[in-house]
């Protein structure tokens, strides 16, 4: 398997990148991240850890053509240029020239005036693609259908107890990738480890039981973001392309979806007045 994808506008990105939501020590965790091979690095204006993020960068002295940097707009936008600020605000925190990806990060507000900030920075060149999260297929469709540029990305929580094969079909059918954040359920799904059949996978093919999940999800052509503040598990989580899962192993892990999210559900109205409440 190629460690790239090559997106809808021809620009390739890393199957595998790094989570940064919440890190303990963000700027060690990133140089780390890109000495054992990370490219793709993904982040946001509200994890609020871009200027260190950007110093680890720095530090690790990485030539800026070889990384694929991720930024997100959040959704205090309300007029036109609002997004482009904030994008604009990014790449000065992280102390870049352009992202390789910006994206909208929940398909709240005025996300349409938004989108079109995004579109303007791309035809700058200030960003080399343009994405969305947390957005469902009618949303998506919606937007790619009225707008000059359609999202190369839509970034959505994806794990084996979540494995979403409905919205992977209509991505697919647009042409649009699947990012998967949180691919082994954020450490919110208690007895995720402990099922016996990713036991009895991982002896079988001399991995962890966190590999074999993130595996299944490569397989099924999905880019992965696992997160992690441990360097063990920063090593485990990119190898990833030495073995290949057994198409009868792959039909046994469907079994474990429970086609329930536990962070990203933009069609639970709870959830969004939770959002809106907290984070406006």
């Amino acid at each position: 398997m190629d460690r790239y994808v090559k997106l809808n506008n021809g620009v390739f990105m890393p199957r595998v990148g790094l989570g940064t939501y919440r890190l303990n020590d963000p700027r060690g965790q990133v140089r780390k991240a890109i000495e054992l091979g990370y490219r793709l690095i993904d982040t946001a204006l509200d994890y609020d850890n871009e200027e260190q993020l950007g110093l680890g960068i720095k530090d690790s002295g990485i030539a800026r053509e070889d990384l694929f940097i991720t930024s997100k707009v959040w959704f205090r936008w309300s007029k036109p240029g609002d997004a482009r600020k904030m994008a604009l605000d990014s790449l000065k925190k992280l102390g870049v020239d352009y992202l390789d990806m910006c994206m909208i990060h929940w398909p709240l507000n005025d996300y349409y005036t938004a989108y079109r900030d995004l579109e303007e920075l791309y035809r700058e060149g200030k960003i080399r693609a343009i994405g969305v999260c947390n957005f469902t297929p009618d949303r998506l469709i919606d937007l790619l259908s009225f707008n000059e540029f359609k999202p190369q990305v839509n970034q959505i929580e994806t794990h084996v107890r979540c494995q979403r094969w409905t919205e992977h079909e209509w991505f697919d059918r647009y042409d649009v990738t699947h990012q998967a954040y949180s691919p082994l359920g954020a450490g919110r799904i208690d007895d995720l480890m402990e099922d016996p059949l990713l036991g009895e996978l991982a002896q079988k093919y001399g991995k962890t039981r966190a590999q074999i999940c993130l595996r299944f999800l490569l397989q099924r052509d999905i880019c992965i973001l696992p997160r992690t503040n441990s360097e063990e598990r920063l090593k485990e989580n990119i190898d990833l392309f030495d073995f290949k899962l057994e198409e009868q192993d792959m039909e046994a892990l469907k079994t474990l979806d429970r086609k329930e999210a536990v962070i990203g559900r933009p069609e639970d109205p709870a959830k969004v007045k939770r959002a809106i409440e907290v984070y406006r």
